[in-house]
């Protein structure tokens, strides 16, 4: 439902929504969501001062149940 959810938002955010992808990962202490988009919508999702990103992370660690979640930022070029 997490994964859903942000990538729903982030594809409200982009230029490039058919580029957005959000894969979990679990770890020790909980998960990790990785949201790739293209290049050109990186600085969009991160925001001026890294607001809009905070403001992603707020939303996910609210639907989380107070399990913790991580959100890593990355865009297409880098992952390959």
């Amino acid at each position: 439902m997490l994964e859903e959810a942000l990538e729903h938002l982030v594809k409200g955010i982009v230029e490039h929504p058919d580029d957005v992808r959000v894969r979990a990962r679990r770890i020790r202490t909980g998960r990790v969501l990785e949201v790739r988009v293209h290049p050109d919508d990186l600085g969009k999702v991160i925001g001026r001062g890294g607001r809009t990103a905070k403001a992603l992370r707020t939303v996910v660690n609210a639907l989380s149940n107070g399990k913790y979640v991580r959100i890593d930022l990355v865009d297409l070029e880098e992952a390959r």
